[in-house]
């Protein structure tokens, strides 16, 4: 099992206040991480982060904004005056829903800014020292909507599954520097961003229809995925998609 100790490594989540990025944070930590919240609340952090020191986890925080590319580089300067950054999950990001042809420019923008311009910002700037130590694990938080399409929200689409071609691009430039760049494939999870589908009757029975477990997945069904990717028990896997979603993608 010491392929999947994590003792002695920091991680830096992004969007890790709550929900999904939350639960990733918890469960590196649980295999023995030193976890690094982010998100732009720094009081939100601080309570998250209450949470898990209370689970005996080892962490701290650091508000920032990951779609500002100056303040990003700063901030990860700043992180590695601390010690270096082992393990990096981008996981921030937002969904909007809009019929394609309403959906202003703005929001498009605001969406590709918070979905794909963070991923490549936050992992440039720790992939550098990654690659000065010859090592590093970097997770891209996907999607099933980096392989599936559904009505009204085409834009999240399009950047889940450029993050998805973002990830492997980042495994042909760096794998040869000795990182490791993967990506989780989350499919439909309870969350406080998913309540309202949640507690739709029509949403919910679609779903467990169509998902071949029958159900909604539980965030810390994510854990396994994550210490794996994080862990060297994944040393020689370099540029896949783990999707995590009760076989949604695999079946019509």
């Amino acid at each position: 099992m010491t392929l999947f100790d994590l003792t002695g490594r920091r991680a830096l989540i992004t969007g890790s206040s709550q929900g999904i990025g939350f639960a990733l944070a918890r469960a590196l930590g649980s295999a023995g991480a030193a976890v690094i919240l982010n998100g732009r609340d720094a009081d939100k952090l601080e309570a998250s982060a209450a949470v898990l020191r209370n689970e005996g986890i080892a962490v701290s925080t650091a508000a920032f904004d990951v779609t500002d590319h100056a303040t990003v580089g700063d901030a990860i300067a700043a992180q590695e005056q601390h010690g270096p950054l082992d393990i990096l999950v981008n996981n921030a990001g937002i969904q909007r829903r809009a019929p394609l042809e309403d959906f202003p420019e703005a929001t498009w923008h605001e969406l590709m800014r918070t979905n794909l311009d963070s991923v490549f910002y936050v992992a440039r700037a720790v992939a550098r020292g990654m690659i000065g130590r010859k090592r590093g694990k970097i997770i891209n938080i996907c999607s099933v909507q980096s392989e599936l399409g559904r009505p009204s929200i085409a834009p999240y689409a399009a950047s889940k599954g450029a993050v998805k071609m973002l990830t492997k691009g980042m495994c042909a430039d760096w794998a040869r520097h000795g990182l490791q760049v993967n990506g989780i494939g989350p499919g439909y999870f309870e969350t406080e961003l998913t309540a309202a589908l949640v507690a739709d009757p029509a949403f919910s029975d679609w779903l467990c229809k169509r998902t071949p477990a029958g159900r909604w997945g539980r965030v810390e069904e994510l854990a396994g995925a994550a210490i794996f990717l994080a862990s060297d028990a994944s040393n020689f896997v370099n540029g896949q998609i783990v999707y995590v979603d009760g076989g949604l993608t695999s079946v019509v």
